[in-house]
């Protein structure tokens, strides 16, 4: 059973970034659109599972530094080892940092699909109400993978790779549950890390990026909606 939710991970994630290169000319709108699931992933999902895991065998304020630790780690990332400066009429470098914040949405989606396998090897009730919480955020993983790409003047082929890499993300982590076991509380800190990974893409890179030479007005309301849409279907799922 866990393989086929993780199959169905695979189909919503790459419906979701189908969709976004599908539309790419109202990119800024989905970039609202994404800049507002990728925090409330943060905020809904991410956070409440990292403490709930973690905090069974580690103190809260462990889980809210590595959560801190996550931003800046990512943040160092950005800034010296990623940074290049473009915009969107000349984008003369690759784009390392599209790809590495591809690379990174993939990873989280690995880990939800560790924890769906981790959490049915646990118990079946378990394992269906973070199956449900997966899907249900798959689709806007989908959606934030190909715009990391596309932003950071990557080409529409290049997010295509990445969006399959990040579809295919979820089916491996499911498979990886079945050789190798992680205890929940080390399973909570590496959530609470990518939780600080989460909190910088969205607050420091899609947010200001979605409203860029657009008017503020429908992107502020795209990222309102992201944020209802996720927490809706987190709180429906759960």
């Amino acid at each position: 059973m866990a393989i086929i939710i993780g199959l169905a991970a695979l189909v919503c994630t790459f419906l979701g970034g189908y969709f976004a290169l599908r539309f790419k000319d109202k990119l800024h709108l989905i970039l609202g659109f994404s800049a507002g699931a990728v925090v409330a992933v943060a905020f809904f999902d991410l956070l409440p599972e990292s403490i709930e895991l973690a905090t069974k065998t580690y103190d809260i304020s462990s889980v809210m530094l590595l959560i801190a630790v996550g931003f800046v780690l990512f943040m160092i990332m950005d800034r010296f080892f990623l940074l290049h400066f473009h915009n969107e009429e000349h984008c003369e470098n690759p784009s390392h940092r599209g790809q590495f914040g591809a690379l990174t949405l993939a990873l989280h989606s690995f880990l939800d699909g560790l924890g769906i396998g981790l959490a049915f090897k646990v118990s079946p009730s378990i394992g269906w109400v973070v199956a449900a919480a997966v899907l249900a955020h798959d689709f806007s993983d989908g959606i934030n993978t190909v715009n990391m790409v596309l932003k950071n003047c990557g080409k529409p082929k290049d997010a295509f790779k990445w969006l399959v890499v990040d579809a295919i993300a979820p089916a491996l982590g499911v498979a990886s549950a079945y050789l190798f076991t992680v205890s929940e509380s080390v399973l909570g800190l590496i959530l609470a890390l990518f939780t600080g990974f989460f909190f910088y893409i969205g607050a420091s890179d899609l947010v200001p990026e979605s409203h860029h030479r657009h008017p503020t007005f429908l992107t502020t309301v795209m990222t309102i909606l992201g944020m209802v849409v996720i927490y809706t279907a987190i709180r429906f799922a759960g």
